[in-house]
């Protein structure tokens, strides 16, 4: 699947409306840092943003907020790998798994690039941060073999897979097998963005450096390329017998350096701000916030 644009994104501009963009990008340069500088400009998107007849306009506009680059609506469903970083899997005392672990977060869970995280109370506690790169399905398929998952890969953003880890772990909580799907899938607990750069550009194996920081503090640095299984192998494993709808989102793991891997874990608390950037993409960062 090759779309008609390079980098894609979602945004609010002068005139209060929301547009689908093609960001004016020179060089280095990512979306985030040029809404820092004030320069970020975008072509306008017209069409089905995954369909070949999509339209890459010529009308410019200045960009004034980034939203998540897809909207709830175009999303069918989040899915998630867990256990695929191998140095995270030895921080957590586990074996390789065989295959992909995959559970799913609904699509309530997603949040824009930007805003605050409404964390429910019974959430407080064991609130933990895990930055992931993030594959975007662009044509629906089924039973793909690997070799072909570029033609159904648009393309790569950045989410952060916001868990809380009582409701994951605790016996007293999860019961006796950890239990993933509520944990993670509170409303707003899979921000993402700020920009989806297509798979032509990226290809199907990114080898990016990935960074997550806690008010400034760096807890995650790694580089893609540690991932246990990549795009290709995770793509076509969760479509096995089953439909990937486009727009389906799939994170792909996270690093070492989560709270819950430390000796005294650093939860986040209310008012901390996240972020996670991988580079080519750009950064997602968001503050936590007791509801």
């Amino acid at each position: 699947m090759s779309p008609v644009w390079t980098r894609l994104i979602r945004f609010v501009a002068a005139d209060s409306k929301i547009y689908f963009g093609e960001p004016i990008v020179a060089g280095d340069a990512t979306v985030d840092k040029l809404l820092e500088a004030g320069s970020l400009e975008a072509k306008v998107i017209t069409g089905d943003v995954f369909a070949e007849d999509a339209v890459v306009t010529d009308q410019v506009v200045k960009v004034q907020s980034l939203l998540a680059p897809l909207s709830k609506d175009q999303i069918p469903i989040i899915k998630c790998i867990g256990l695929n970083y191998k140095a995270h899997i030895a921080e957590g005392g586990r074996t390789p798994p065989p295959y992909p672990s995959v559970f799913i977060k609904p699509n309530h869970s997603l949040a824009d690039a930007f805003e605050d995280i409404p964390i429910p109370k019974l959430a407080y506690e064991t609130l933990d941060y895990e930055g992931e790169l993030t594959i975007v399905i662009g044509k629906t398929g089924k039973d793909i073999p690997i070799e072909k998952v570029g033609e159904y890969v648009a393309g790569y953003t950045v989410a952060n897979d916001v868990s809380n880890r009582k409701w994951q772990r605790d016996p007293k909580y999860a019961g006796g097998v950890p239990q993933w799907c509520f944990s993670k899938g509170f409303d707003k607990f899979a921000p993402i963005g700020p920009a989806i750069v297509s798979q032509k550009l990226l290809g199907d194996r990114p080898a990016l450096d990935l960074t997550t920081r806690v008010n400034g503090e760096v807890r995650q640095s790694t580089n893609t390329s540690d991932l246990l299984f990549h795009v290709p192998e995770i793509v076509s494993f969760i479509s096995q017998g089953t439909t990937l709808e486009k727009g389906t989102i799939i994170m792909t793991g996270t690093p070492a350096g989560v709270a819950m891997g430390m000796k005294n874990p650093l939860w986040l608390q209310n008012g901390d701000v996240v972020e996670v950037e991988i580079a080519s993409i750009g950064k997602v960062s968001n503050k936590m916030v007791h509801a």
